[in-house]
């Protein structure tokens, strides 16, 4: 079983002014999150995007959490990477890897 996996754009850095246009985008701040059953682990991290004068630009008011993910995407997150990453996290709480049981002499 795998885990439930949410892609969320949880903040954006913009230049007030650049390229001849207002709040251009640079930073994409991001997490995957994943759940199964009671279990849950994360990954965030960011993801630094260009815009080109030129190039179609969409205002700030009109980006949508899909085409930002598109960007990081694009922008070389790579999404099957990370969440496999995600569903590792789970199985190894699930399943740890590693152990420390109790010392044999104590009581």
């Amino acid at each position: 079983m795998t885990a439930t996996i949410t892609w969320s754009v949880t903040a954006m850095d913009a230049y007030p002014q650049a390229e001849g246009q207002t709040d251009v985008v640079f930073t994409v701040h991001w997490i995957c999150a994943g759940v199964q059953d009671a279990y849950n682990a994360s990954v965030y991290s960011t993801c630094g995007v260009t815009y080109s004068a030129g190039t179609p630009y969409t205002p700030y008011a009109q980006l949508t959490q899909n085409q930002v993910l598109d960007w990081i995407w694009a922008g070389g997150v790579d999404k099957a990477a990370t969440e496999s990453a995600v569903n590792l996290q789970i199985a190894n709480l699930i399943n740890p890897p590693v152990v420390q049981p109790p010392l044999p002499w104590s009581a």
